[in-house]
């Protein structure tokens, strides 16, 4: 019974979130409802669930490509966002000659979604590319991980993860190395989103993706720092999913920790404007990113 209102919980929670992110997209994007959706040149599985794959953009050219691997948010939870919330930003970045990698995985909701599942994808998915790199001509030397709000924690997660303890459950041998981490409006901090954060379901959210607080040095980039990654940490004036606080927060810390750190906040944008490819938050956006991968 317990188990049952908990699924409950989290379904209607999803249902809000969705609506809540179809308000923005209407409000900042309106053009997206009639624009068609671009498609992937491949999709991969990196693991046997219906989650578990990543769709490869290809740009033009013989190569090789710089890579941009994308995580979508959503809360961590199925149903308020997936894979194709990043399409329109995935060819962006193609046209602007950047090999794209944009992961799907388990979130709360599907079944070993959150943790450790949710983390154990993110990782898997990353490390992945060795396996297509040298068939798609990707450049390895040149990776940025990039996630859009609950994404936004994966990628600086995944940045970070090298220096996992060993006998932790969330370590993987050998993690590919990216060389930026980007995260729009991304929750960066657990602790902080569990106390005071305006969406995503509040602690029992947190809980349930983290592990509990008591594993916040292994799912909280706040809490790993340093990740010994540079990083771009991008907020919004007008977001009132992750408000700005949360970013300038996180981005100092980093800093004092001895992290690379260029924090970029945008005055007039909203949560959804930095994974629009029309907004100017998304051209800022992509202007930083294109510095570490040209």
């Amino acid at each position: 019974m317990k188990r049952t209102w908990f699924l409950i919980f989290f379904a209607l929670l999803a249902c809000i979130i969705f609506l809540r992110q179809l308000e923005h997209s209407l409000k900042h994007s309106k053009d997206s409802l009639i624009r068609a959706l671009p498609a992937a040149t491949q999709k991969f599985a990196y693991g046997p669930g219906r989650d578990q794959f990543g769709e490869l953009w290809l740009p033009s050219g013989n190569g090789p490509h710089p890579v941009a691997i994308l995580i979508h948010g959503g809360c961590w939870m199925e149903g308020s966002a997936d894979a194709s919330q990043l399409a329109y930003i995935a060819e962006d970045l193609r046209k602007s000659g950047i090999a794209v990698w944009n992961l799907e995985y388990r979130r709360l909701g599907i079944k070993d979604g959150g943790y450790p599942g949710t983390f154990h994808d993110i990782a898997q998915g990353i490390d992945y590319l060795r396996r297509i790199s040298a068939r798609h001509a990707l450049d390895l030397s040149h990776v940025a991980v990039m996630g859009h709000s609950a994404g936004g924690h994966l990628a600086l997660w995944a940045a970070g993860r090298g220096s996992l303890k060993k006998d932790g459950s969330l370590y993987r041998k050998n993690p590919l190395p990216v060389h930026v981490a980007v995260s729009l409006a991304g929750i960066n901090d657990l602790a902080a989103y569990r106390v005071d954060g305006p969406a995503c379901g509040g602690p029992k959210t947190i809980d349930a993706v983290s592990g509990g607080e008591g594993r916040y040095a292994e799912t909280s980039p706040a809490a790993m720092l340093p990740l010994h990654v540079p990083q771009i940490i991008v907020s919004g004036g007008r977001d009132d999913v992750v408000p700005q606080r949360f970013g300038g927060a996180y981005g100092a810390a980093a800093k004092t920790a001895g992290d690379k750190v260029e924090i970029i906040n945008i005055a007039g944008a909203g949560h959804m404007d930095f994974i629009d490819p029309d907004s100017g938050a998304w051209k800022q956006v992509r202007a930083a990113l294109l510095v570490y991968l040209k």
